[in-house]
């Protein structure tokens, strides 16, 4: 009875309104585990989609999860419903973040002006 109680039913939903799954994973699962699973079943014909596990983001019971984590420290007692499904939320980082990221790092050269009256 305890080894059903370590599994967990997960779907995911994505910002459109569809799912990924239900799937069933160990409650010993990490967080980068889950996105790995997410990325992977990704649907093909959805337009910017997640290109690494760094452009996922879980969210569960309004908690953004974070990778180090497993299922069973992430769990929330108000969304433990046995034998019931648990909705992930999942978030994709806009790909245009990354060529600000870039633009932003680069030093700003200093102008130097006189001004003689």
């Amino acid at each position: 009875m305890a080894a059903v109680q370590d599994q967990l039913e997960i779907k995911f939903r994505l910002t459109d309104g569809s799912d990924i799954g239900p799937k069933t994973f160990p409650a010993a699962t990490s967080v980068a585990t889950l996105k790995e699973s997410v990325l992977a079943q990704w649907p093909q014909e959805k337009e910017n989609g997640p290109r690494t596990v760094k452009d996922v983001k879980l969210i569960s019971a309004g908690k953004i999860l974070e990778n180090n984590k497993t299922l069973g420290e992430c769990q929330s007692p108000l969304c433990d419903i046995p034998g019931g499904v648990t909705t992930m939320h999942v978030v994709v980082q806009p790909p245009s973040l990354e060529k600000e990221k870039k633009a932003t790092s680069q030093p700003k050269q200093n102008k130097c002006v006189c001004v003689i009256l």
